[in-house]
């Protein structure tokens, strides 16, 4: 019997609620009605509105809870909840408070996961860091699985992964509060305000982060950036080995930077990778490599990570160039999700940009960002629910003159692309790099990057 079956086979006599049918669910429910168990589907979407797989799971037998009130009227003995809902939400916490187990996709699949986990989580870089981990991982040569937050769920493929191979996880702040496993190796890349619109706050928020690591065992192992103060501070929380990266220090253990190389310290100091050699560009994508090489440790060589940095392209929607037209270079940063994102990739260009920015409003603070949209762009054009914001973030900036740089405000997102463009001269660089999500006009950060990306190209 193997762990799934065992999992699964747990659940035979339990009526079971599944909250939320999206990408990640949706795997799970299958398996659930492949072992013959009860699922009840709950989804705030109506049903004229549900797609061809969501119908198709109800074929097979899931009873569908849809609507307004889906939380309404439940019961259960175990319910998968989906990340983007709290844990203490009302209906959860009355289900909880009359003996419900609640838990979720993710926790079923570390339940299950014959192989070694790592896992990352941050508040920036975690989908590149861990995509450069699955990376480094299958140029050495191991059987890689890379899923999780990145969008691609792992649970129904738990059967054909071995001992050896390499599972890879990005986790998300919804998918960690009250998650009671760690990975044997938790990566934390760094730590800001952020998701601040469903967290109670900036502890919650970090309370949740810390769930990667606080059940590991004494044989485990945390990486942690010693340059954020945040992630610094766990260090004498952790329950097994500590390695740190930095770009300002040099820490004890771990990986720095110094004169523009990379090194490896341990018993003895190694040169790793000229800095040079990484093609995606962007400070933040250095410190990006250096969580990438603690995670990986010995199973890949030095060799085989400058192969990788000098071949590695880069994820969709990360600063990802889409064309050049007429001397303009366009690039698709959708990802830039909150005003941190968005400073990193400001300061990937060496010149003023040409920055759309403006989301959905989370509720994190824009200070920030106004003094670094001052410094690195010449004309700002804003679009979304946070556009009042950011205006006011840069007007008042220490560094701010009137005109410099020119605000420009066009609602319509794509007005916004087509503005740009005819604004542009050859030389310059536009950027969508929004530091707020998607939500307030796009379904998520992909869409928003793809239809930024349709209208360059139809330019």
């Amino acid at each position: 019997m193997t762990r799934l079956d065992a999992y699964f086979g747990s659940l035979k006599d339990k009526k079971v609620l599944v909250l939320g049918v999206g990408v990640s669910n949706r795997p799970l429910v299958r398996l659930l009605l492949r072992y013959g168990i009860d699922v009840r589907c709950c989804d705030k979407t109506p049903r004229e509105k549900l797609d061809a797989e969501v119908l198709e799971l109800e074929r097979q037998g899931a009873r569908l809870h849809l609507g307004e009130d889906y939380l309404e009227g439940l019961s259960g003995d175990v319910v998968f909840r989906t990340p983007g809902l709290h844990p203490d939400t009302p209906q959860i916490k009355a289900l909880r408070e009359r003996g419900a187990v609640i838990t979720s996709e993710m926790e079923a699949f570390f339940a299950v996961c014959p192989a070694q986990i790592i896992a990352v989580t941050g508040s920036d870089g975690k989908t590149t860091t861990s995509t450069l981990i699955a990376e480094l991982l299958k140029k050495q040569g191991y059987r890689v699985w890379l899923g999780g937050n990145i969008g691609t769920p792992l649970l129904d493929r738990a059967d054909d992964m071995e001992p050896t191979d390499q599972v890879v996880l990005e986790l998300s702040s919804f998918q960690l509060m009250y998650f009671p496993y760690s990975p044997h190796t938790a990566v934390i890349t760094n730590l800001s305000p952020n998701h601040l619109d469903i967290h109670r706050d900036m502890d919650e928020y970090v309370a949740a982060k810390e769930n990667l690591y606080l059940h590991q065992h004494s044989s485990d192992l945390l990486i942690l950036n010693r340059d954020n103060p945040v992630t610094h501070s766990f260090v004498p929380k952790a329950k097994g080995r500590v390695l740190e990266f930095s770009r300002l220090a040099e820490p004890e253990r771990g990986v720095f930077l110094r004169d523009g190389v990379i090194w490896r310290k341990g018993e003895t100091v190694e040169k790793v990778l000229d800095q040079s050699d990484i093609l995606l560009p962007g400070i933040h994508n250095v410190e990006n490599y250096m969580a990438a090489i603690l995670a990986v440790g010995e199973r890949v060589t030095n060799e085989t990570i400058r192969e990788v940095a000098r071949s590695f392209g880069g994820v969709e929607h990360r600063i990802e160039l889409v064309r050049e037209k007429d001397g303009v270079r366009y690039y698709n940063d959708s990802i830039a999700s909150s005003p941190t994102r968005t400073i990193a990739g400001l300061r990937s260009f060496d010149q003023k940009l040409i920055l759309i920015a403006g989301g959905y409003d989370k509720h994190v603070p824009f200070e920030p960002l106004g003094p670094e949209i001052v410094e690195h762009v010449k004309t700002l054009i804003l679009t979304g629910a946070t556009a009042p914001k950011i205006e006011a973030a840069v007007l008042a900036a220490p560094n701010y003159a009137p005109g410099s740089p020119e605000i420009l405000h066009e609602e319509d997102f794509y007005a916004a692309i087509r503005l740009a463009a005819r604004l542009a001269q050859p030389g310059d660089v536009v950027i969508l790099s929004p530091a707020g999500p998607a939500f307030d006009k796009f379904k998520n950060f992909m869409v928003r990057g793809q239809a930024f990306k349709q209208t360059v190209l139809s330019l």
